[in-house]
């Protein structure tokens, strides 16, 4: 699978978690996020992801990540996962947007 075939399967699975109505969850730092962010999109800083677990868990739907270019929604996605979360790394949150 080259470098392109990354983006399609991602973004397939972007489409799949929008279908089954899935948070979108912005982890940048309040400043960031009160400097523009996806309407309806929750607000969770990368720092306080681990803390708020069960909170995250009790939404009971598939979670899309987002920040300022993709890094720390990676780590997002992956804190998420491996506490049982069914995540995706969308990547930056306006590109994110455009998908959407």
């Amino acid at each position: 699978m080259g470098f392109f075939g990354l983006f399609g399967n991602k973004n397939k699975k972007i489409n799949d978690f929008k279908s089954r109505d899935a948070v979108i969850l912005d982890v940048r730092t309040k400043s960031e996020y009160d400097s523009g962010a996806i309407p309806g999109s929750k607000h969770i800083p990368l720092q306080q992801i681990s803390v708020k677990i069960s909170e995250i868990k009790k939404w009971d739907r598939p979670v899309i990540t987002c920040c300022a270019s993709g890094m720390r929604s990676g780590s997002a996605a992956g804190i998420l996962r491996k506490n049982g979360i069914e995540a995706v790394n969308g990547g930056g949150w306006q590109s994110l947007y455009q998908k959407l």
